[in-house]
């Protein structure tokens, strides 16, 4: 008998995983639960847009894994649906002497990952591939690239739909409940005037004569993935999963060039990052669209979807401030929380941050640019949770945690999710 699937969140990773598990498993019947009026909404339509090459991430762990994988899947499905993917190569600049150690390891990590192609450059050799970069050695990525991951995650709907699947936006799940039969989803639907799908009870409130949401009962269904982003561990406690790791959101700000200093970055040029801390620094970013991104910062968010200075979720924060792991994390790194403060608050800081390896940008060079806001799992004894996360029970498997590469490893990730749960599958 054909199964039922369920898969939360309409990112590009939860699009993946529906798309895989219809590839896999053809007789299903896949559906895409999305609270937003369309796909890629938060994480997956608010980054930069970079598909990393692995230069960074621990070798033989799932980051560093499924990342090289991802490149290639991701290359390929854009090459058959057409969407732009560039290789315009990146930099990792040392300005100083005491930033090459850990610019060696980058290197021997990414030797270790099987990245491409990537070498030492010294002083001269830098300026020779970013003409405006300064640093007194850098690493050299030639095939990491841009794309447009809005594009992608349309283009995975679209595959979805052809094969069968649905894709349903402004369905909200509030309610799990695993049963001996299957998953049980309560979700709060949005005004529609369709009618309902069949097999579903709904309850309707109104506004001004008019419904305004409707409650539905849906399923039960044989198996159910999340992959619910900014919103991961509060979707996991609706099946009883521990709350830790909890997501504390930190909102990224960016500037963008003048378009008359575009000529300032080729490619991307980024820090030699801090081991100690998961986010790579304000760097400068080549997008797909031409636009060069200056950021992001890194500054604790007061709302999960809070994508500009003010914006307030009161039960966001106190979550956040509820949270045992966040003041242990906080009085850890409260020196480095200041100075991303300074470069919310100053222009010239954020600027004069970036200009420690492009000497040339001024503050006047910048406009300002879009948000987004990094879902960054803290455990419960303050460590920022770094590697993918998957978690796996019953008839439900949770994605935990998959900050970036998550986007470029998407396609990888959901092979490695639909491996554990279709029967007698191996990716």
């Amino acid at each position: 008998m054909a199964r039922r699937i369920a898969v939360i969140g309409g990112g590009i990773l939860g699009l993946a995983v529906a798309r895989r598990l219809g590839q896999v498993e053809p007789d299903a019947t896949v559906t895409v639960f999305e609270k937003e009026p369309d796909v890629a909404r938060h994480q997956t339509g608010r980054n930069s847009g970079v598909v990393h090459a692995g230069l960074y991430y621990v070798p033989g762990s799932l980051k560093a894994t499924l990342c090289r994988r991802g490149v290639g899947l991701l290359r390929e499905f854009c090459g058959a649906h057409d969407i732009r993917y560039e290789e315009c190569g990146k930099i990792v600049v040392a300005v100083d002497d005491s930033e090459l150690e850990r610019l060696a390891e980058i290197e021997r990590r990414s030797v270790a990952n099987g990245v491409p192609a990537t070498r030492m450059l010294d002083a001269a050799e830098l300026r020779a591939v970013e003409p405006h970069a300064r640093g007194v050695a850098a690493l050299h990525s030639p095939t990491t690239a841009i794309v447009d991951y809005v594009g992608v995650a349309r283009a995975l709907r679209t595959e979805i739909v052809a094969a069968g699947g649905a894709v349903r936006t402004g369905a909200e799940v509030v309610g799990v409940d695993e049963r001996s039969d299957g998953v049980q989803l309560t979700l709060t639907v949005r005004a529609s005037a369709h009618a309902r799908p069949n097999g579903t009870r709904a309850t309707a409130a109104h506004d001004s004569g008019r419904v305004s949401q409707v409650t539905e009962r849906i399923g039960p269904f044989d198996l159910l993935v999340t992959c619910a982003g900014l919103q991961s561990d509060l979707v996991a406690t609706l099946t009883g999963e521990d709350p830790s790791p909890q997501i504390v959101p930190f909102r990224g700000d960016y500037w963008l060039l003048r378009p008359q200093r575009r000529e300032l970055v080729r490619g991307l040029i980024y820090p030699v990052p801090d081991p100690r801390y998961p986010f790579l620094g304000i760097h400068l970013t080549k997008r797909i669209d031409g636009e060069v991104l200056v950021g992001p910062n890194a500054v604790l968010a007061t709302a999960r979807e809070g994508y500009s200075v003010g914006t307030l979720n009161a039960a966001d924060l106190r979550r956040t401030l509820g949270w045992p792991g966040f003041h242990k994390m906080a009085r850890t790194h409260w020196k480095t929380g200041a100075k991303e403060v300074m470069h919310t608050v100053s222009k010239r800081a954020f600027v004069a941050e970036a200009r420690r390896y492009v000497p040339e940008l001024r503050a006047d060079d910048v406009v300002r640019g879009p948000a987004g806001v990094r879902a960054q799992a803290v455990a419960r004894d303050g460590s920022l949770v770094d590697d993918f996360v998957l978690a796996h029970s019953g008839r439900v498997v949770h994605v935990r945690n998959a900050p970036s590469p998550g986007a470029t490893a998407s396609l990888a990730i959901a092979e490695h999710i639909v491996a554990k749960v279709v029967p007698d599958h191996a990716s």
